[in-house]
């Protein structure tokens, strides 16, 4: 096969991959915020205590930059939360001056349930695979990851962590 031939069927597939990509991003965001609104978040307030629940309590800031947002929309997602008692803003033991968004005990249960109901979902969608097949998937949505968050320059803290290998997996 010549190297034209090879490229024009790897953009076809790259325009496929995307179309594909797209419309699973789309799925499973319209689905999130149906899933989230049930317990009354915004799915952006169920990412903050994610991010709370993976990182310790943060600096609005520090949120702000885990969630990928400006200062003024992490604060107006802390106070949606706070109105609902799912987090609480207390003194940096630091400095007085600075503040750090914690979880309540309500938050945190909130948090578990939600993961909980996800990690179902995705366990049940991946019954039907065979393990090395799962494993597979998992490396390559890893590398995915990686390679669009490299794309995106996201590095630090942003709108993705890197968690690694998972034993086992």
């Amino acid at each position: 096969m010549s190297p034209t031939t090879m490229a024009a069927g790897l953009e076809a597939e790259a325009a496929e991959f995307q179309r594909v990509l797209r419309d699973m991003v789309r799925l499973h965001c319209f689905r999130d915020r149906d899933r989230v609104a049930a317990y009354g978040v915004t799915v952006s307030g169920a990412h903050a205590l994610d991010a709370l629940e993976a990182l310790g309590p943060l600096s609005l800031n520090a949120l702000a930059a885990e969630l990928f947002v400006d200062k003024s929309t992490a604060s107006r997602i802390v106070g949606a939360l706070e109105d609902r008692g799912y987090v609480v803003r207390l003194p940096d033991a630091v400095d007085g001056r600075a503040i750090r968004i914690q979880p309540t005990p309500a938050g945190t249960a909130l948090q578990a349930q939600l993961r909980d109901d996800a990690v179902w979902e995705v366990e049940a969608m991946l019954a039907g695979f065979a393990p090395e097949v799962r494993a597979g998937m998992l490396a390559f949505l890893r590398q995915l990851t990686r390679t669009s968050a490299a794309h995106a320059g996201a590095t630090g803290a942003s709108c993705y962590r890197d968690f690694g290998e998972v034993e086992g997996g």
